[in-house]
């Protein structure tokens, strides 16, 4: 048996339970493998569970994430290959995540890391004889996006963009209990979209209407100037860590996050152990139009994250935003959606 599961949360198991009726007894040696089990001490929130801007309710892992997506995976199609490659997807993030994407100038697209993702697969010996003993490829499991259930581009609905959307609104903005995530999930099919590729969709109005309706609250968390500046935080004090010799960019692929906050907090630069000590501490983000002064001042962009799903109706297989008034104006007035152009804290850096 695998040891992650019995160690799991017990809002996380309860989750699982929701995504698939079983848990497919093939991925167990995959998650107990190292290079998979990395993956647990990385935090799917980029970061945020490590400042009191935001309250995440409890510490949820890029590996619960993987697995939350392959279960996903699972449930639709019952195909071992998607399965792996939902589960090895995220395979290559480093510790903070997507802030590393902000270090590598890439906060638009957030995509900089994924080349790395079959040389991880690869180099890990265990994975490849587990791969090897199933006969699977490493080309079939490398590269998710092959499989249009496992991930597919914006707004159109995936796995990997289903299972972050579920479980952000649970560990960290609440917006759905479990019996309403199940409800939501239930109503789910595998459709064809308007290219004749398939999709995941909804049976309903009804159901797709309150999928949107609560996600898109979620959606303006990932695209608020308070994420936006402790993603940026992050990597400039990586960055900072890296260019005083603390840190090397292997390093990123290699520890924990908690490694890294130890050399943080222990370092002997009192500029970055200082101001990461107020970062820790600190609950509220400035926002102005004009840059300010002698305060740690940022302006980003960041990816715009929204789901636009399929839905059945009577006449035909469409966008919810195509047939529903209601979901149309939840879209339109996020994707209008301005921060102020700066954000900043309390302190300098």
């Amino acid at each position: 048996m695998c040891n992650y599961f019995e160690e799991l949360n017990p809002t996380i198991k309860d989750y699982f339970n929701v995504l698939a009726d079983e848990v497919p007894s093939f991925i167990y040696d995959y998650i107990n493998t190292p290079t998979l089990q990395r993956l647990n001490k990385i935090g799917q929130d980029c970061g945020t569970y490590y400042t009191k801007i935001f309250d995440n309710k409890f510490y949820y892992s890029i590996l619960d994430h993987s697995v939350g997506v392959a279960l996903i995976i699972w449930n639709f199609t019952r195909d071992k290959k998607q399965t792996l490659a939902g589960l090895f997807h995220d395979i290559s993030t480093p510790i903070f995540k997507h802030c590393i994407d902000f270090l590598n100038g890439d906060h638009e697209t957030q995509e900089s890391t994924e080349e790395l993702t079959t040389k991880m697969i690869a180099d890990s010996k265990e994975i490849m004889a587990l791969l090897n003993r199933d006969g699977i490829k490493l080309e079939e499991v490398n590269d998710y996006k092959i499989y249009p259930i496992a991930d597919n581009d914006t707004p159109q609905l995936s796995a990997d963009r289903l299972e972050y959307t579920l479980s952000s609104g649970i560990y960290q903005l609440p917006i759905w209990t479990l019996d309403e995530i199940e409800e939501i999930y239930n109503n789910l099919e595998i459709l064809k979209n308007e290219k004749g590729i398939i999709e995941l969709g909804f049976k309903n109005i009804v159901f797709a209407e309150k999928f949107i309706d609560r996600a898109n609250n979620i959606w303006y968390t990932w695209v608020c100037n308070r994420d936006k500046i402790v993603m940026q935080f992050i990597a400039d004090t990586v960055k900072k860590l890296v260019d005083e010799k603390y840190l090397t960019k292997d390093e990123l692929y290699i520890i924990t996050e908690q490694e890294v906050i130890d050399r943080i907090e222990n370092c002997t630069d009192n500029s970055i152990s200082k101001a990461f000590k107020l970062f820790r501490n600190t609950s509220e983000v400035g926002e102005s139009d004009i840059e300010v002064k002698d305060k740690y001042c940022i302006s980003v962009n960041s990816k715009t994250r929204y789901i636009n799903p399929l839905v059945k109706t009577e006449k035909a297989i469409r966008r919810i935003y195509d047939v529903s008034e209601l979901a149309k104006e939840k879209i339109d007035k996020y994707l209008a959606y301005k921060t102020q152009k700066y954000a900043y804290l309390n302190f300098n850096f």
